[in-house]
């Protein structure tokens, strides 16, 4: 199972990577994708655009033995990884929705809504969102969250973010919590372009602030490349998530960080 879903993510990269990549004049050069590592930004998708987008996570920790065992690993390339896909559409202008599944059967829907853009006489951008997870290929589980994202461009030297998230049923496993089982997350990051090249810093913070508390806070810090429609990032992070209820329950109770990339095409 786990060659069949490994074989499938590169065939899926090498086709997206032989596409021709034309760059979009409507994105800023400030905001290039829809999330960060995994909190979402507000960049708008233009209507009846679609977007992919792929995340990997090896599940191997990096402390995990010596740099000997790592490099031999070839970074954890030979460990078993948390992989998501996700296919992202314009709707309207300003309204975009998303499915987002990964391979532990989780299965997402999104949708998001920009009620506030940033200009001369406002300081930011707002957006609204919804969103429902369910295990089990979408069949049980379910985890609706509600929220929004908040952005402020600083001219053409990147964005800084914050995303307030009520997760509901974020720890359905535990028969012992009670009051305690949704989470408020409270995301912050910024993406920030290095001069005028197409490369950006990227890091994400997402504490929980009040409920639900298990693993460690996710945090994520990654360096990304722009080329024309494709955007490549590798990112470490201390935890494998991707979906906000993975978000909410954060990662392992340790001090362990994990290698990964995300890999976003533009079909427009």
């Amino acid at each position: 199972m786990f060659v069949r879903v490994r074989l499938i993510t590169l065939a899926v990269v090498a086709v997206l990577a032989a596409v021709p990549a034309v760059a979009s004049a409507q994105d800023p050069p400030a905001e290039p994708d829809f999330t960060l590592g995994a909190l979402p930004t507000t960049l708008r998708l233009p209507s009846g655009e679609f977007v992919f987008r792929l995340t990997h996570r090896f599940a191997r920790p990096i402390a995990a033995g010596s740099a000997k065992d790592f490099f031999a690993d070839f970074f954890g390339f030979d460990g078993s990884a948390q992989i998501g896909f996700e296919v992202r559409y314009g709707v309207h202008p300003g309204t975009q929705a998303a499915v987002h599944r990964t391979n532990d059967r989780a299965i997402q829907f999104l949708g998001q809504h920009q009620v506030l853009r940033q200009d001369d006489r406002r300081p930011i951008t707002a957006d609204v969102l919804v969103a429902i997870e369910g295990a089990n290929n979408f069949s049980e589980d379910f985890a609706p969250t509600i929220g929004g994202v908040v952005s402020h461009r600083l001219a053409d030297l990147g964005v800084i973010y914050a995303q307030p998230l009520f997760v509901f049923n974020a720890e359905p496993d535990d028969p012992e919590l009670t009051e305690r089982r949704h989470a408020f997350i409270l995301g912050l990051g910024a993406r920030l372009q290095l001069g005028a090249s197409r490369t950006y810093v990227v890091v994400e913070a997402a504490p929980r602030l009040a409920g639900y508390d298990a693993g460690v806070d996710h945090v994520s810090v990654g360096i990304e490349r722009r080329a024309g429609g494709h955007v490549f990032q590798f990112n470490i992070s201390n935890a494998l998530g991707t979906t906000f209820r993975q978000i909410a329950r954060g990662g392992p109770p340790s001090s362990d960080w994990f290698v990964g990339f995300n890999l976003t095409r533009k079909f427009y």
